[in-house]
């Protein structure tokens, strides 16, 4: 015989449910503190990450990309690379790279380092970054992803490369001009006695046969025309070592360029007309310099223009004003265009790609020299079979006086 349901039976049960109701709410609000502290943190490691100067992407052991950082996007153009290998982000292929830092970091456990050489994706020059993978490790110690950080070092080793081109060109600008002056006095005196000799061969008409009289007449020639010759090159490591000047002066560099192109009349005979084109900026400010060294750098340059484009192509010489602070000078032409192999090298002493007796290699080394006083850079551009491009960038005047030149 069932028994009946008592008031305090009824009580008792939702007294139970009252109880069970209390300890869910309680789970839900430590549910809920426990995830607005969870997102407070997720928000911090965000702000920490987007912290990061270099581009900071967090990668899966399969290479999938799990998150990035702000710098990212101000440097890759993809959008949405969440979900995306890295080597199709980061450098357009479609498998992983043959050197790459993250497989070695999920093999070996243990941080990676790799300097890597290639152009973004988006074009554009090849640029150098150092890449840094770091093991998040599980709790177990063993790699869950892996942290990878890309910095762009291309601006350092440029300036590596430029302070330890400085140097080497200091070095053989003190080695220049001792050699240089050495070289003048036995010079002087050869040239010197080479001229007596030939004021004195009239008199040796009738006394000697005509034709040894010949000989000596052409072997006086020779000599002082290699005197001359070699004249030249002394002067010209004696320029190449000369120190920068202690003041500069405002200077017009159209005019300078103008005054370069009609000098080289005679040379210009030989090519077409209108075979140097030119594109200047009237309204471009003056720099602070030495007009006969910048005109040092204008010839050079041209003339390098004119051997590139003695059996093809045009040149045209440019100026402009650029980013508000330099005053650029290109020298552009569509001529031979120089070796892939060559270009690093262009701007050392006495490295040349001419012909044996067309020059001993120190124009653009001189022209490096003279810009750098300058507090200005020379770069160039140039593909072969194509042509070349010079440019020379000057600072405005405020921008030298900053400089302490």
């Amino acid at each position: 015989m069932r028994s009946e349901t008592t008031l305090e039976d009824l009580i008792g049960i939702e007294h139970t449910k009252l109880g069970f109701f209390r300890d869910v709410q309680e789970k839900i609000a430590e549910i809920r503190a426990s995830n607005k502290e969870l997102q407070a943190r997720q928000r911090h490691i965000q702000a920490i990450f987007d912290g990061y100067t270099d581009i900071a992407v967090v990668v899966s052991l399969d290479l999938k990309i799990k998150s990035v950082n702000r710098v990212f996007h101000e440097v890759y153009k993809e959008p949405h690379p969440i979900g995306k290998n890295c080597y199709e982000v980061f450098r357009g292929c479609e498998r992983p790279c043959s050197s790459c830092p993250v497989i070695a970091a999920r093999e070996s456990n243990e941080v990676c380092r790799e300097l890597v050489i290639y152009p973004l994706p988006s074009g554009g020059k090849n640029r150098h970054f150092q890449l840094t993978a770091s093991p998040l490790r599980t709790p177990e110690g063993k790699p869950g992803q892996i942290l990878l950080l890309i910095r762009d070092v291309t601006l350092e080793h440029e300036y590596q490369a430029r302070y330890y081109q400085a140097e080497t060109m200091a070095a053989i600008g003190v080695l220049a001009a001792g050699v240089g002056h050495e070289i003048n006095n036995p010079l002087t005196a050869i040239s010197g006695f080479a001229e007596g000799l030939n004021r004195r061969l009239p008199k040796l008409e009738g006394r000697v046969e005509d034709a040894v009289l010949k000989d000596f007449d052409e072997y006086i020639a020779i000599i002082l025309k290699e005197c001359r010759r070699a004249r030249e090159i002394v002067q010209s490591l004696l320029t190449f070592s000369r120190q920068k000047s202690s003041e500069f002066i405002a200077v017009d560099i159209n005019p300078l360029i103008e005054e370069t192109v009609r000098l080289l009349r005679h040379r210009l005979k030989d090519f077409p007309e209108g075979h140097i084109r030119l594109e200047l900026d009237r309204s471009l400010p003056p720099v602070k310099g030495d007009p006969s060294r910048l005109k040092q750098v204008i010839l050079n340059n041209v003339l390098n223009a004119l051997d590139a484009t003695a059996t093809r192509g045009s040149i045209t010489l440019r100026t402009y004003l650029m980013n508000k602070n330099w005053v650029a000078i290109a020298f552009e032409d569509t001529g031979c265009g120089i070796p892939a192999q060559y270009l690093g090298k262009l701007f050392e002493p006495f490295f040349t790609t001419k012909q044996v007796g067309s020059g001993i290699g120190i124009g653009l080394s001189t022209c490096h020299n003279i810009i750098s006083d300058h507090g200005g850079v020379i770069v160039v551009c140039s593909q072969e079979g194509q042509g070349s491009t010079f440019l020379v960038r000057l600072p405005l005047p405020d921008q030298v006086d900053n400089a302490q030149l």
